[in-house]
């Protein structure tokens, strides 16, 4: 085959295989240790935060449970709906649409929160945010390009009772 003949090579977006692998270790070892290792406290401009996320299934009406990454904001929590940068949405982002509440594990304990996507100047103002974390910074928006829509910024909100 000459060069002419070759296809033509296309930026690869990250590999699905190696971050799919990645959040199957960590579930179990969270799991496994029962959050004592791979639940963590974020560190403002030095590393994200991981929580375990409990969601109702949209479907199925089962629990559902996946590991995200997180950064405070006032008593919100905030991550990215993305699906390892592939396409589509995350389940755990579909489960909380149809259904918002949710429970969320910390280092430090539970709580029962409400998801919601941010939107016009907040959302602006939280994905800036991502800027200031190692590792993200200007590669974010060549991550979400690989998208084909907006990656959701989901704000988990402290749920309202008459406790709180």
């Amino acid at each position: 085959m000459t060069a002419q003949q070759a296809p033509a090579k296309t930026e690869r977006p990250v590999q699905r295989p190696l971050i799919k692998t990645f959040w199957a270790i960590h579930r179990a070892i969270v799991r496994v240790t029962d959050g004592r290792i791979g639940l963590q406290q974020p560190e403002r401009g030095a590393k994200f935060g991981m929580l375990r996320l409990h969601t109702v299934g949209r479907r199925s009406g089962n629990s559902r449970l996946a590991m995200v990454g997180y950064f405070e904001d006032g008593p919100n929590l905030v991550t990215l709906a993305m699906n390892g940068w592939g396409k589509g949405e995350p389940a755990w982002w579909l489960n909380l649409q149809a259904n918002p509440a949710a429970t969320v594990e910390l280092g430090d304990g539970t709580r029962e929160v409400r998801a919601r996507a941010a939107s016009g100047t907040e959302r602006e103002r939280l994905w800036a945010t991502f800027d200031d974390y190692p590792g993200w910074g200007s590669d974010l928006g060549a991550l979400a390009a690989h998208r084909p829509g907006e990656t959701a910024i989901v704000v988990l909100e402290p749920k309202a009772g008459p406790d709180r």
